[in-house]
């Protein structure tokens, strides 16, 4: 079984809560922040180093949330199945985004764009549980 790390990464800005949405390159869908968990790294040091490689972000992960997900697919002719555990971290609203070549664009979308933005369900699951949780912290 496979096993990755991913973070829902938020800012407020101008009183405006936005989420931090990428866009992967070739496959062509948008998702969150996430990538392989190496040897020796816990799950919440995954999800912050994939953070830095693929955004150039910091982030300060908040405790009481982890949410994961697992499904099942096919990469290059072989069946896998895989989990991905996420966190939810802000960052700084002046910080500035330097997208690794894993990427092809990003934005920062309000709640319901961003997740219309989504290309999976099971993301759009992670967004909807961590803006809820986001919420409670933040009022």
């Amino acid at each position: 079984m496979l096993k990755s790390s991913g973070i829902v990464i938020y800012r407020i800005r101008s009183n405006i809560l936005e989420y931090l949405i990428l866009h992967y390159f070739p496959a062509g869908h948008w998702d969150l922040p996430k990538g392989n968990i190496e040897s020796g790294e816990t799950k919440r040091q995954a999800a912050l180093r994939e953070l830095k490689e693929e955004t150039g972000l910091t982030a300060a992960i908040h405790d009481n949330f982890q949410e994961d997900i697992s499904y099942a697919g096919q990469y290059n002719g072989a069946d896998f199945f895989k989990t991905v555990y996420f966190f939810v971290g802000e960052v700084d609203p002046s910080s500035k985004v330097t997208l690794s070549s894993e990427h092809q664009a990003f934005v920062w979308l309000p709640y319901e764009q961003a997740l219309e933005k989504l290309t999976y369900d099971n993301a759009k699951a992670i967004l909807q549980k961590a803006h809820r949780f986001i919420l409670l912290l933040i009022n």
